[in-house]
């Protein structure tokens, strides 16, 4: 018997890669100039990163000459933060919050209260839990990961000094990203060379990546323009519905607030989210216990303890997050497959 098709609902942890960020890539492949060099092969390839830049900023809503490409946000956190003292919440990634001095508190519904934005950074979207912050005006940084290609939003708009990118969320390849400036600020650079990136951050450029992220922006902008993140969203709204159906002691994290439109966070107390994931790997849905950035690690979510969740309910919670080709019937075949794995999960617990 053939093995039924697996069925992708980790979009927060990585979006597959857009067919336009794929054909953009081929065709760059046969582009052999270095950017800096001045001949002609040279002056190519950086044309095609000068587009990449324009395009990355027309979706962002920034000026092309303000974006800094990297090797993801993490790096671009590096070099918006090191050294500088911030105080970032309690929730944010561990990219951010590994630069932070001092540690903001949130509530139950995962909103912080920021007093000085001028020595914050303050993340747009939760990776986990999906919520979106209430952000004050003059922040200094805006982990913007999340939100970016997701949500309505443009950097000119966000009146902070920074923010934070990142190409594999947005259906762009792995290890590129991007630190956004305000027009008429400047950087310090990390890393010391070449000069390149108008001597913000040197290195050859990633010319297959910076072209790959440019067409993936330009690709998500225009899904967020058509209203794709709102059908998302009511599939998103359809899956909690199930489960809620399914399981009446489940807690849907952040429900009752503004959060992400495709991601659902759920506990279900005493059921450990990790084995939620492998039960759900094993059914053929890819899923998570949250963020995926701590080397394969599971553990009890800090995210979830910090807005007042006990320990145990914070090791029990499991993310689902959608994309814009999930479908309905996926949802459905999922809803089913958690489901059937609760009950049965149950029936031993008794």
């Amino acid at each position: 018997m053939a093995r039924a098709s697996r069925i992708y609902l980790d979009y927060n942890a990585t979006a597959p890669l857009a067919q336009a960020a794929r054909d953009a890539m081929i065709a760059a492949m046969d582009v052999v100039g270095n950017p800096s060099s001045v001949h002609g092969e040279g002056r190519i390839a950086k044309g095609l990163i000068e587009k990449a830049r324009g395009q990355v900023s027309d979706a962002f809503g920034a000026s092309s000459a303000d974006i800094v490409f990297t090797s993801g946000a993490t790096e671009a956190a590096a070099l918006a933060l090191s050294g500088r003292g911030f105080a970032c919440a309690d929730v944010e990634h561990e990219a951010v919050s590994s630069w932070c001095e001092t540690s903001l508190h949130v509530d139950g519904r995962g909103a912080v209260t920021c007093t000085d934005p001028r020595s914050n950074t303050l993340q747009l979207a939760n990776s986990e839990t999906g919520i979106v912050q209430t952000l004050p005006e003059g922040l200094a940084v805006v982990d913007a990961t999340q939100g970016f290609g997701k949500l309505p939003i443009a950097f000119n708009w966000l009146g902070c000094d920074m923010a934070l990118i990142s190409a594999h969320k947005v259906g762009g390849p792995k290890g590129v990203g991007a630190l956004v400036l305000k027009q008429g600020l400047d950087i310090s650079a990390q890393i010391l060379g070449g000069g390149q990136e108008m001597g913000r951050r040197s290195g050859t450029e990633n010319l297959l990546g910076i072209v790959g992220f440019g067409a993936a922006a330009h690709a998500s902008a225009q899904m967020l323009a058509d209203g794709v993140w709102d059908q998302v969203a009511e599939r998103r709204d359809l899956l909690q519905a199930r489960l809620e159906d399914g399981a009446d002691d489940i807690i849907c994290v952040g429900k009752d607030v503004k959060r992400l439109p495709n991601t659902l966070s759920v506990i279900m107390p005493h059921w450990k989210g990790e084995t939620q994931v492998m039960q759900m790997d094993l059914a053929g849905f890819a899923v998570s216990a949250g963020s995926a950035c701590s080397s394969g690690k599971v553990k009890s979510s800090r995210v979830l303890r910090a807005m007042g969740f006990s320990d145990l309910e914070a090791s029990c919670a499991m993310r689902v997050s959608l994309g814009p080709d999930t479908t309905t019937d996926q949802i459905e075949r999922f809803a089913n497959a958690w489901i059937s794995a609760y009950a049965r999960w149950k029936h031993r617990a008794a």
